[in-house]
């Protein structure tokens, strides 16, 4: 069984699931939002994986120590993935330019068809 902060979900939902191109689904078994048809942001164990373009993620892992690198399992760091740990789901409120930055990158991605 996935093991998330189901506090951080509902957060999150309410955070998410009112944006036109987000609907969402599961990514491992982990509660997971989707861009149209791609993966833009999941929970994982206790964390939100983020994905954005390569250069952000490095400058957020530089700037905010609530920032890790996103390896789920244990595998290599994904570099267009970031993690955001928070213990406070509330704190996420703080991070709703990054959940649209990422929403955002995809859309355009997928509207010039390079996803």
């Amino acid at each position: 069984m996935a093991n998330f902060n189901s506090e951080h979900k509902a957060v999150l939902d309410g955070m998410l699931l009112g944006h036109p191109f987000v609907r969402a689904g599961k990514m491992f078994g982990f509660p997971a939002y989707y861009v149209r048809k791609n993966l833009c942001i999941c929970l994982y164990k206790q964390g939100v994986g983020v994905k954005l373009p390569e250069q952000t993620v490095k400058k957020l892992l530089e700037v905010d120590q609530n920032f890790t690198p996103f390896q789920p399992y244990g595998k290599n760091k994904m570099r267009k993935w970031v993690q955001i740990n928070l213990s406070q789901s509330e704190d996420y409120h703080q991070y709703q330019s990054v959940f649209d930055q990422a929403i955002q990158y995809l859309v355009q991605k997928q509207d010039e068809g390079q996803t």
